[in-house]
């Protein structure tokens, strides 16, 4: 077995990409193109990056771990079209990266992946495609339908925003070290979200806070609305007032949320 060139950081959850053959999945999912300004979060031993690099015309590549900068630096060599930026994603301002990106490609961290995304939709609006590597009950998580046990307030908030436009899951033997639980990689394109959507989103994260309790009662509970006033919007719905967050689609909630406003 191959030694790595750095010791993974089981503090940061480090899982580092080392098998080329899972590239060419990626680069059809994100479907790559010459004009493409790619984010990547957590490049760890720069695989992807060099191929981002290869086939884009620019790589922002955004890495926390600094002990990992000069072995990215030697990896890339003199590729010009990769910017190397140590820092946290998580506190980074990236809308201030320039060029401006346009799709997010990366073997997300597992620690960061969903806050990541969801901040990624709401605050980096020129990022129109996605395609990450994540654990696979996140992945699932994303695109899962109302009344599974995957499904939550994230799946809402993802299902607003965008659409999946493809899935791959991915082996454990591509990692090193290899990771003790499944892997994919899934694909999305940005939607427009629906008008009011920090409303709407108030109002799922409210409403999925308590997962035993019903709407109404977790509505109240968050300081929302009066209980009784949301039992009342879900009668027009036909809804009892037993209903649970998890029940509803992510349109149902959009029009409970404006009929709550």
């Amino acid at each position: 077995m191959t030694r790595l060139p750095v010791v993974p950081s089981k503090q940061l959850g480090q899982h580092f990409l080392v098998d080329e053959n899972i590239l060419g999945v990626i680069g059809r999912l994100a479907h790559l193109g010459p004009e493409d300004v790619v984010l990547e979060v957590g490049p760890g031993l720069g695989v992807l990056t060099a191929f981002l690099a290869d086939h884009v015309a620019l790589v922002h590549a955004v890495e926390l771990d600094a002990s990992l900068e000069a072995h990215l630096r030697d990896r890339l060599g003199a590729r010009e079209n990769v910017r190397l930026v140590v820092g946290d994603a998580l506190r980074i301002d990236l809308s201030a990266l320039r060029p401006e990106p346009t799709k997010l490609v990366s073997n997300l961290p597992y620690n960061v992946a969903t806050p990541l995304v969801v901040e990624c939709l709401e605050r980096l609006a020129t990022v129109q495609h996605f395609c990450v590597m994540v654990q696979r009950e996140v992945a699932d998580r994303f695109f899962a339908s109302p009344g599974t046990k995957a499904y939550g307030a994230v799946s809402v908030l993802v299902q607003l925003q965008a659409e999946r436009t493809g899935f791959h899951p991915v082996s454990r033997t591509v990692f090193r070290p290899r990771p003790r639980v499944e892997s994919a990689l899934v694909a999305f394109r940005r939607l427009d979200p629906p008008p009011g959507y920090q409303r709407v989103k108030r109002l799922v994260e409210a409403g999925f806070a308590h997962r035993r309790k019903t709407l109404p009662n977790s509505l109240e509970l968050a300081g929302l609305v009066p209980r009784a006033r949301a039992v009342e919007a879900l009668a027009e719905f036909g809804l009892p007032a037993a209903t649970r967050a998890e029940s509803l689609a992510p349109a149902e909630l959009v029009r409970l949320a404006d009929l709550l406003a």
